[in-house]
């Protein structure tokens, strides 16, 4: 793989994508945070972090910011916004617009998502179909061309959420993680060539602090290449009922 200086965070000001600065930059890497106010970046962001101002749902804006950069690690996410129609606007849109403004570029991507985006009976489903744009947005980078890994992380800061990290794959469990030990995770899943092309969930606990993160990795299967979908992942999104414009943006990538 070509070498990792330039990272773009998109969603860097949130409470995991601050970790995830905070672990590339421990790894000598150059995090640039990518947001929409330079003003509030500014006022949460370790002092030194590169700041380019973009808005997820303009790809307009997003050309400049994406124009050096040697890998994105995706961690935004609506959560903030309640209107039904911004899980596609951000969570899939987002990913989308990036990619568009890459152009024919392919660095490497770590997408974080969540847990239970194949339960769609989920109460998180309900309203604006969360849990099915986030999917969308992991098929999106599957067919992309580039070198990814899919994150799929629990609750959040949630439970014993300890150090010691646990991968698993298939989207049946329920646990909780540390935004601490994933976003460390994210950056590591960036770095080692044993996460690319997989998918998985990630849960941790207590113990002693992960740092082997190649075995962590290997141990998780490879998505099939060209597949939608995650291996062991439940087939019940079939794309032939997906909307159009879902249905259009994987072709695109398909014959790009």
């Amino acid at each position: 793989m070509p070498s990792t200086d330039r990272v773009l965070v998109v969603g860097a000001t949130g409470r995991t994508g601050r970790y995830v600065v905070e672990a590339a930059t421990a790894r000598g890497l150059t995090p640039v945070a990518l947001v929409r106010s330079a003003s509030r970046a500014l006022k949460t962001l370790p002092p030194g972090t590169e700041i380019v101002v973009g808005d997820l749902t303009a790809p307009d804006t997003l050309t400049e910011a994406v124009g050096d950069t040697d890998a994105v690690i995706f961690v935004h996410g609506s959560d903030g916004d309640a209107r039904p129609e911004s899980f596609e606007r951000i969570d899939y849109g987002g990913v989308e617009n990036v990619l568009c403004a890459l152009g024919h570029r392919r660095p490497r991507i770590v997408l974080q998502t969540s847990i239970f985006v194949t339960r769609r009976d989920h109460s998180f489903n309900g309203g604006g179909h969360a849990l099915d744009w986030k999917r969308r947005s992991e098929r999106l980078v599957r067919l992309s061309g580039a070198p990814y890994t899919i994150v799929r992380p629990g609750w959040l800061d949630a439970g014993e959420a300890g150090p010691h990290l646990r991968i698993e794959q298939g989207d049946a469990g329920e646990d909780g993680v540390s935004r601490a030990a994933l976003g460390a995770l994210l950056v590591e899943a960036l770095l080692d060539d044993a996460a690319i092309g997989k998918t998985f969930e990630v849960y941790s606990g207590p113990g002693t602090a992960t740092k082997d993160f190649t075995a962590l990795f290997t141990e998780a299967q490879p998505d099939a290449p060209g597949a939608l979908d995650a291996v062991d992942d439940t087939a019940n999104l079939t794309l032939d009922a997906e909307p159009a414009r879902v249905r259009d943006d994987l072709a695109h990538l398909r014959t790009a």
